[in-house]
């Protein structure tokens, strides 16, 4: 899975830097021009690491620090002109983790962001370990956090055991699961009877795939949610357990 990393300054040039220099090393970046963007972005998604700017048009970057703090809990990294140590100081004081001064290497950056990255995931429990961030493939659209699943943009209900069936076909999109990995990874057992994967896995295609063109039986193997070309946008990760 991608680390999902919100860069934010009001300079365009330095958040192409930022986001090209980043995307090369596998992270996804999404980028906002003012505080306003950000407090924005911040309310509605989640991110594993923010880069902020201090001195911004509208809302500073230490307003947008103080504002979300309490409620973002991932690593917060000021970038500062050198002569803003008060700001700075002030910035750590309301909860930023790190700062980098203008202008900054970019191979530093890259080491700054990946410490503070490995850092966090020490510090979080398995079950925050296994967070994502939405997936689409196709039509259907699963998110983790919200654990809503649309298709075409069309919400569908599912069971608890339906929608972790499906997070974990979609998480391993392009991989055969066996009926036991499937049991294990979803149901966290490995006592009692896999033939519920099947029962589960023809609800789940009643309800989202009834013309089977994602969940694929491979008779003898198990079932793969099928990737196809144009398809996936997002996905990755491995069964747990499996």
């Amino acid at each position: 899975m991608k680390e999902r990393i919100l860069a934010v300054d009001d300079d365009a040039s330095i958040l192409e830097l930022v986001s090209d220099v980043l995307s090369e090393e596998n992270m996804e970046v999404r980028t906002a021009s003012s505080g306003e963007e950000a407090l924005a972005l911040l309310e509605d998604e989640t991110f594993d690491l923010v880069l902020l700017d201090i001195m911004m048009k509208g809302i500073s970057g230490l307003e947008v620090c103080r504002r979300v703090r309490d409620r973002v809990n991932c690593p917060i990294l000021f970038l500062s002109a050198k002569d803003n140590v008060k700001d700075i100081v002030r910035g750590l004081g309301l909860g930023a983790d790190d700062y980098m001064t203008k202008p900054f290497a970019l191979e530093e950056l890259v080491a700054r962001v990946r410490a503070h990255l490995r850092a966090q995931n020490r510090n979080r429990t398995p079950r925050e370990r296994e967070r994502q961030a939405a997936i689409q493939i196709g039509q259907i659209r699963l998110d983790p956090e919200e654990r809503t699943v649309t298709k075409d943009g069309v919400p569908v209900e599912l069971s608890t055991r339906e929608f972790d069936l499906l997070a974990c076909l979609m998480n391993n999109a392009g991989q055969t699961l066996s009926k036991e990995q499937l049991f294990h990874s979803v149901w966290e057992t490995d006592y009692g009877d896999v033939g519920t994967v099947a029962i589960n896995i023809k609800k789940l295609r009643t309800k989202i795939d009834p013309e089977w063109e994602y969940i694929k039986t491979i008779w003898g193997s198990g079932y793969r949610f099928v990737t196809k070309s144009g398809y996936t946008e997002q996905a990755g990760g491995a069964a747990n357990g499996g």
